[in-house]
């Protein structure tokens, strides 16, 4: 009833200060609003038909005719009206509530319909209405205390039904809020990973403006002149030489525009490299570690988290008979590469690899990771080829 559609709820989760004009007498959502405290109020009213019948009659008709100003408030012009005004609609229908008790008689099970008002200024009123309404209920109470007692034979029907149906309405607007603060977190979420990412992409056109500016185009001129000073220059020694400088040259602007345009949009604290660098920092000896190409980006989430973990399985079996000297993580290209140096600890001279490592090679295999042990003169090279794959 309640949650009736997403507009619906989304008018009655807004401030004040987004409420269209009249609310809640007005706007989107509206029948939401009233129809399940109108369902109540007439299953109300119509317990008055149940046998003995009304101990009041005009207790009985002002309880009506207070209800029907209720439901006549609707058509005011409230968008025109005093602010403190809506606060009339749930003090009038605390005064039919009172009419219908002491029509019925205080142990009648009616009562529980005093508590309808101040639901309705809890879910769309202010703090000082729901005092208001609080301020009434206790009249009431004071009231009903001071009538005389009868105890009619459709007291239990009475109760069942409004205690059901006030507490399907309590159930439902329960739920409603609770999806609305769901979805309201939802879309802050949202927002924050849409500011991350204008953020990022301001961050990443100013990084690569400087660099273009200042020093790409330095790098591209020293390059230029690099290579002007070989044409000219006999000695094929350093003509090579300078060959060789002019190519560092040329892979060092290139990696300085894989990172710049490889900038992922992550969360922060949360990328590649700060994962890898908490593996390293849970080693006995911390290894040099080194990052080449646009680390955290190259890799889909399901990816990375396999990579990571597969990661922290070889370094803890390297461990155990080897020291990791050396940690290279490359992105670039068609693959992810990861590379681990290792030497052997002492007494554990002439072993090339771990025990336990061909474990380690199916379990790679498996995710489609490619792995190579090289051993070499005092240590062992384990590198480890992750296929690069577009986020899912």
């Amino acid at each position: 009833m309640i949650s009736a559609s997403d507009s619906e709820l989304t008018v009655g989760a807004s401030p004040a200060g987004a409420r269209p004009a009249g609310y809640p007498f007005r706007g989107p959502g509206l029948l939401a609003r009233v129809g399940p405290f109108a369902a109540i109020a007439v299953l109300a009213e119509a317990s008055l038909t149940l046998p003995p019948g009304p101990a009041s009659t005009g207790a009985a008709a002002a309880s009506v005719v207070l209800l029907a100003a209720v439901a006549a408030a609707f058509l005011l012009p409230w968008s025109r009206l005093p602010g403190w005004m809506p606060v009339l609609v749930p003090l009038a229908y605390a005064g039919s509530v009172l009419g219908l008790i002491l029509a019925e008689g205080t142990t009648s099970g009616v009562g529980i319909v005093i508590l309808v008002p101040l639901i309705w200024t809890a879910l769309f009123g202010q703090l000082w209405e729901s005092a208001c309404v609080v301020a009434a209920i206790v009249a009431v109470e004071v009231v009903i205390s001071l009538a005389p007692v009868a105890v009619p034979d459709a007291v239990i029907a009475r109760r069942v039904i409004l205690w059901a149906a006030l507490g399907a309405v309590l159930s439902v607007a329960t739920h409603g809020l609770r999806d609305r603060i769901r979805r309201a977190r939802e879309q802050a979420a949202q927002l924050q990973d849409r500011l991350r990412e204008v953020s990022i992409s301001e961050d990443r056109d100013r990084i690569a403006g400087d660099l273009q500016d200042k020093v790409i185009q330095r790098i591209f001129a020293a390059g230029l002149s690099l290579q002007s000073a070989a044409m000219r220059t006999t000695n094929q020694h350093v003509r090579r030489q300078i060959e060789e400088s002019v190519a560092d040259l040329d892979h060092a602007v290139l990696i300085l525009r894989d990172t710049v345009y490889g900038l992922e949009h992550r969360r922060e604290g949360r990328g590649l490299r700060a994962e890898i660098l908490r593996l390293c920092e849970e080693l006995h000896l911390a290894p040099e570690l080194s990052f080449s190409g646009p680390v955290d980006g190259a890799l889909p989430p399901d990816a990375r988290a396999g990579f990571v973990e597969l990661l922290r399985d070889a370094l803890g079996l390297i461990g155990e008979q080897f020291a990791a000297t050396r940690i290279e993580i490359t992105a670039g290209g068609a693959s992810y590469t990861a590379v681990v140096e290792a030497r052997p600890l002492a007494g554990a001279a002439g072993i090339t690899a771990p025990s336990g490592i061909d474990g380690l090679r199916d379990k790679a295999a498996q995710a489609g990771i490619g792995m190579d042990i090289e051993p070499g003169p005092g240590s062992t090279r384990f590198a480890w080829h992750v296929p690069v794959r577009a986020p899912r």
